[in-house]
């Protein structure tokens, strides 16, 4: 889910690719529960309640993919991450963006260092991050 491509990322903001990653993650907690899925992730019940009812939440992709490896449809966490920042990294090469273009296509809001250690898994990152740095990614690349 998380490193899926984005279908026409130009014709969406990053407020709909996040609902769309929170949707998926609200079914996955109503297909599991909002026990088993604290006690399986770590993640506060209070947040997977509010996802679970389609409110939007502050969540890291720590705990997003801790949430998605509850489900068998899902890898574990640690490989839903990895293959997520490998992904997001080839598809900046893809797209021929370094971390700088990415910051400038962002309006600089980020510090270029910062967005590197976001990817590289250094320095969190909320899924709302997430959201808009890959539609950004996949709104340049050609491919």
């Amino acid at each position: 889910m998380l490193a899926d491509e984005i279908q026409d990322p130009g014709d969406q903001t990053p407020g709909q690719v996040r609902a769309e990653y929170e949707a998926a993650l609200g079914r996955v907690v109503e297909a599991e529960g909002v026990d088993s899925v604290a006690a399986a992730s770590g993640v506060d019940e209070a947040k997977l309640t509010a996802l679970a009812g389609g409110d939007p939440v502050e969540i890291t992709l720590e705990e997003a993919a801790g949430i998605f490896a509850v489900s068998d449809d899902w890898p574990d966490a640690e490989g839903l991450l990895l293959e997520v920042r490998d992904n997001l990294m080839l598809q900046m090469s893809s797209a021929v963006m370094d971390v700088e273009a990415l910051a400038s296509g962002l309006d600089d809001d980020y510090d270029p260092k910062e967005i590197q250690q976001k990817i590289e898994g250094r320095q969190a990152m909320t899924l709302e991050e997430y959201a808009r740095i890959y539609r950004h990614i996949a709104a340049e690349n050609p491919y």
